[in-house]
């Protein structure tokens, strides 16, 4: 049975009920009378990890690696030749 959390607009007071999901939403406090209103509360229930599809069914076929060119795999790699700059001459006083 699920638990609701209700929330009271007159004390502030907060209350669990053990609930079924047929039955209707409680509506007034039994401390002060006042008006409750549901609660949205925080669950234990937490996903984490890769997931099962990702850690079990996942082909690494579909993702290819992309590898780094080598020395003996027959690609050069070429670079633009680098240019001197003169040195900016300094200002005499």
């Amino acid at each position: 049975m699920p638990i609701y959390e209700y929330g009271c607009t007159e004390c502030g007071k907060h209350i669990e009920a053990f609930q079924k999901i047929s039955e209707e939403p409680l509506t007034v406090c039994p401390d002060c009378g006042g008006e409750l209103s549901k609660l949205i509360s925080s669950t234990s229930f937490v996903l984490k990890g890769g997931g099962w599809y990702a850690d079990g069914y996942a082909s690494s076929d579909k993702k290819p690696e992309k590898k780094a060119p080598t020395a003996d795999s027959g690609e050069k790699k070429t670079e633009a030749p680098k240019e001197k700059t003169p040195a900016p001459a300094k200002a005499e006083k």
